[in-house]
């Protein structure tokens, strides 16, 4: 029998100093947070899950959120702790926490890492003061390059986020950002194209014609810029917006996108455990009364059929540049792998150069990567 894959644990911190107007995820402003009882809170969701995965080794621990550099460290360090003592730790263990470059933040970066953090993701998100204004970041350049050279100097691994096509940012201006960027001596990027997402500001903000987006067709351009300028710096990218030097992918976001199993506590955070998925409540109020009420923040466990998980297996693996292994789904699901996918639809694609088919093998090409979602509602047959 194959040992199953390292376990992954995502940990939610949910709450901000300020909401940006791009965000959508599930973060929170709030004045006060009493923080002895998040810890405790938290180590009892940890506790939950723990015991529904019992023997399993640990691969990667992710700290996310909002702003998880905004944890006090003994926080971060008794959370490390007692994953510690629920499972064994793989000894090449990553534990990640994204962080803004506030110098504030930046100054508890040493202490991040004495409490177990050995990689940082950290939000630079523009290498320009005019567009950390309009992108509502709360640092200047100069405060996001004393960040980055304050986490090199705490830990070994660090990525840096950016986030282009931004409105009027042409082909040239991404060029020299990009190159700059790619200069940093950083073994892992993470570069993702301006999206308006519903419920933000920017969303209303387009509505109300405050800016217009980047085109389809520019977007694609800058796209394939970002392909060609990270491929020749030896970044590439291994997931659509990802890229990293060889060895260097996040080893936790792996775990999502090959379909692993992965533990997710605090709230809003969502889990795979042996076929269930989880969820747990999204506001901090209400995650916080139901560990008091039940000892655990979960709002839903829910059963995937075999067919959901093929398919969410698919849609996230093909996000990866070496793609999917059919045989290795089916063999998971019980499905046949010639019931996973439509047959004529990726011959069809592929006759596009928008897919690859070798054997089991199934991956999207780069220019397929444009067109993912399309790719994927026509060739998924789950």
């Amino acid at each position: 029998m194959t040992p199953a894959a390292p376990l992954a644990l995502y940990i939610h911190w949910p709450f901000c100093v300020a909401k940006c107007p791009y965000c959508d995820f599930n973060s929170h402003v709030r004045e006060e947070v009493d923080q002895e009882a998040w810890r405790d809170a938290l180590l009892r969701d940890l506790a939950h899950e723990a015991a529904l995965l019992p023997g399993r080794t640990l691969g990667s621990i992710f700290f996310g959120g909002g702003t998880p550099s905004l944890m006090p460290p003994a926080t971060i360090a008794a959370l490390i702790d007692a994953a510690a003592g629920h499972w064994r730790f793989d000894e090449a263990i990553e534990i990640s926490m994204e962080a803004n470059p506030n110098s504030a933040e930046a100054a508890r970066f040493r202490q991040a890492a004495d409490a177990g953090i050995n990689r940082l993701s950290l939000g630079l998100q523009a290498l320009d003061d005019a567009a950390l204004r309009f992108l509502g970041r709360a640092h200047d350049l100069s405060e996001g390059l004393a960040a980055l050279d304050a986490a090199q100097a705490c830990v070994d691994r660090v990525s840096i986020d950016l986030i282009y096509a931004r409105p009027g940012q042409s082909l040239a201006d991404w060029d020299s950002e990009l190159r700059r960027a790619l200069g940093f001596g950083t073994d892992h990027l993470s570069l993702y194209q301006l999206t308006i997402e519903p419920g933000t500001r920017f969303e209303t903000d387009v509505r109300r014609g405050a800016f217009t987006p980047a085109d389809a067709d520019h977007a694609a351009d800058l796209f394939e810029l970002t392909r060609a300028m990270t491929g020749a710096a030896r970044r590439p990218a291994y997931e659509v917006s990802n890229h990293a030097a060889p060895g260097q992918e996040s080893r936790h976001n792996l775990a999502y996108w090959r379909y692993a199993d992965y533990a997710g506590i605090g709230p809003g955070a969502h889990g795979r455990r042996g076929g269930t998925a989880t969820a747990r409540h999204r506001k901090p109020e209400n995650w916080m009364r139901a560990i008091e009420r039940n000892g655990h923040g979960l709002v839903e466990e829910r059963l995937l059929s075999p067919a959901e998980q093929a398919g969410e297996a698919l849609m996230m693996g093909l996000r990866l540049a070496d793609g999917v292994d059919l045989r290795a789904i089916a063999a998971r699901t019980g499905l046949a792998p010639d019931a996973l996918i439509d047959e004529a639809a990726v011959a069809r694609l592929a006759g596009h150069g928008l897919v690859t088919r070798a054997g089991d093998r199934l991956a999207t090409t780069p220019a397929g990567m444009l067109l993912l979602d399309g790719i994927l509602a026509e060739i998924v047959a789950v």
